[in-house]
């Protein structure tokens, strides 16, 4: 009888352990919130689900992984409680959880020694370390203080910092913690001789990118800066920048500059589109240094239907290789886009400074040959030298599709017969853009763009220089350059004045994809403007290459071109 009872119960045993192998079992565990829930959900997420059950020894880890989870927050006496309910073969595992009392800082001895105990970064870090008298005891902040002492070591230059002393203690049945960290920084060493190896330009050229001098603080991001500003150049087809930490020469660390000559010649070719030009080729040969000067050419040739056109550059850069030099500027353009027609020659000399407010200033000298027609009524050639000067500045935040920035033009150029010049004018230009965000999903984006021309007849300004709006980047609901004064042909003339504004919201639908309403208006004009509006809808996705965008756009005011579409790759403003 004996026997017979033992084989039973062996055989409910086994048959309990394999409804405990094949039942599922759900988890919830309550009585935590905030960074207490998140980090315990983490240190739980440790458990595969297929080993979730209602055994002891599944309860014995789930327990395990709850009190280190809490213990890191430091809550090392908490509470924890289970039960279990059943529901048609499914089990579910109910964990009640309360935390306990906090731990509290009870000594916090933090020194630094040598020059660090006098650096503000330094004092900064440690004061908000979140480790002094008081505060609760957490595990992350300690491990994060000693990491970031460091590092902010490598960064500054403290290159014989050596953390001597790192321990923390806790009396659980006291709820206190002890720390003690001991971090001796040294000395801060200082930039020392830069060199350079591998280069093709003349030393004194490169000399001028160093964003430092000899005997200031070591900065690791300083370095950094040096090396966008060698690849900014496009001298190089490899940079390297670096601290010679094994070298020390006294109180300085010598500075070690490897690159390797970009290749003499570069060509790209592409295919673009958008509704203003349509389908256009770009076929681009850059050579990025023509000698050890560091003078550069850059020609660029775009084929397409309305507008094909060749431009050449020429770049000496002065001492100031980043922010002072010249340019050569020539080119051809063919236009042939509603009533224009016509063939532009320019050539230009540029002077390009850009200042410490952070705006761009450029003077010029441009020469104008330009062949043309303009509708039925109007042909000629005219000869222009146009002195100018402009100033732009643009700032942005944010990648792709920025989440603040702003640009602004100004510009200005005239003409006389003083000069050789078939006729007198001055033609002004201003524009401003601005994007602003709110939170993560909201967007706005503003422009206005003006200007005018002082002549003594319409006749007496080359069509290149006349305002047509109308376009992807103008009033959208309207075509290319479609609006402008018209001659008793109905054929567009062009405008001595133009003003336009947009007006544009934007809306994260998901990830980088955002949808978009916007407001045009605007005109260009001889005497009296005739103003028109469109309005329309848009998507905008921030691509690896930059903002692409789709618009559907209404012109509100005219009988033509009463819907457009739009397409364009490139920033916004």
């Amino acid at each position: 009888m004996n026997k017979k009872i033992l084989r039973y119960s062996l055989v409910t045993l086994a048959l309990s352990a394999a409804l405990d192998v094949y039942a599922e079992t759900s988890l919830e565990i309550t009585g935590l919130k905030g960074s207490l829930k998140d980090n315990v959900e983490a240190y739980v997420s440790a458990i595969p689900e297929e080993e979730y059950s209602t055994s002891l020894r599944f309860r014995e880890q789930l327990e395990g992984e709850i009190r280190n989870g809490l213990k890191a927050l430091g809550r090392y006496n908490p509470v924890i409680t289970f039960e279990e309910d059943d529901d048609e073969g499914d089990s579910r595992l109910l964990v009640k959880v309360d935390a306990g009392p906090k731990t509290v800082i009870a000594r916090s001895n933090i020194q630094l020694a040598g020059m660090a105990k006098d650096d503000p970064d330094f004092i900064s870090l440690v004061r908000n370390s979140g480790l002094g008298l008081g505060n609760t005891l957490n595990h992350g902040n300690y491990d994060s203080l000693k990491s970031s002492l460091s590092s902010l070591a490598l960064r500054k230059g403290y290159f014989d910092a050596e953390l001597k002393v790192s321990k923390l203690e806790v009396a659980p049945s006291r709820n206190e913690a002890f720390i003690t960290i001991e971090f001796a920084a040294g000395q801060r060493y200082n930039f020392g001789h830069t060199s350079f190896k591998g280069s093709q330009i003349e030393l004194d050229r490169l000399q001028s990118l160093v964003p430092y001098e000899e005997g200031d603080p070591y900065l690791a991001s300083t370095l950094g800066e040096f090396n966008q500003r060698l690849s900014s150049v496009g001298w190089f087809s490899s940079i390297f920048v670096g601290g010679d930490v094994q070298n020390l020469e006294g109180d300085s660390v010598p500075i070690n500059v490897v690159v390797e000559p970009q290749v003499r010649n570069q060509v790209e070719t592409g295919i673009g589109y958008s509704t203003d030009v349509g389908l256009n080729l770009k076929l681009n040969w850059r050579k990025p240094w023509l000698n050890s000067a560091g003078h550069s050419l850059n020609v660029k040739t775009e084929i397409s239907a309305i507008q094909p056109k060749i431009e050449a550059t020429y770049k000496i850069p002065l001492d100031d290789v980043l922010n002072d030099y010249y340019q050569v500027v020539g080119g051809i353009r063919y236009v042939d886009n509603h009533d224009t027609v016509s063939t532009e020659y320019n050539l230009g000399l540029e002077r390009h400074w850009r200042l410490e407010s952070g705006w761009k200033r450029i003077a010029s000298l441009r020469l104008l040959y330009e062949d043309y027609k303009q509708g039925k009524q109007e042909s000629g050639v005219l000869a222009m030298v146009l002195p100018g000067i402009s100033y732009d500045k643009t700032r942005v935040r944010g990648g792709a599709m920025p989440t603040w920035g702003d640009k602004q033009l100004i510009a200005m150029e005239f003409s006389d017969p003083a000069l050789g010049s078939d006729t007198r004018l001055a033609r002004f230009r201003g524009r401003s853009a601005w994007i602003r965000s709110y939170q993560e999903n909201h967007r706005g984006l503003f422009r206005v763009d003006g200007g005018a021309i002082i002549a003594d007849k319409l006749e007496d300004i080359p069509p290149s220089m006349r305002f047509f709006v109308g376009g992807d980047n103008s009033i959208r609901g309207y075509s290319y350059e479609s609006i402008a004064p018209r001659d008793s042909d109905g054929a567009l003339r062009g405008g001595q004045y133009m003003l336009t504004s947009s007006l544009e919201y934007q809306y994260r639908v998901y990830g980088d994809w955002w949808g978009a309403v916007f407001y045009d208006y605007g005109s260009a004009w001889i005497n009296d403007p005739t103003w028109l509006s469109g309005a329309g809808v848009g998507v905008r996705w921030a691509s690896p290459v930059g903002p692409i965008r789709l618009d559907f756009a209404w012109g509100l005011d005219k009988e033509r071109d009463k819907f457009q579409i739009h397409f364009i790759l490139g920033p916004e403003i």
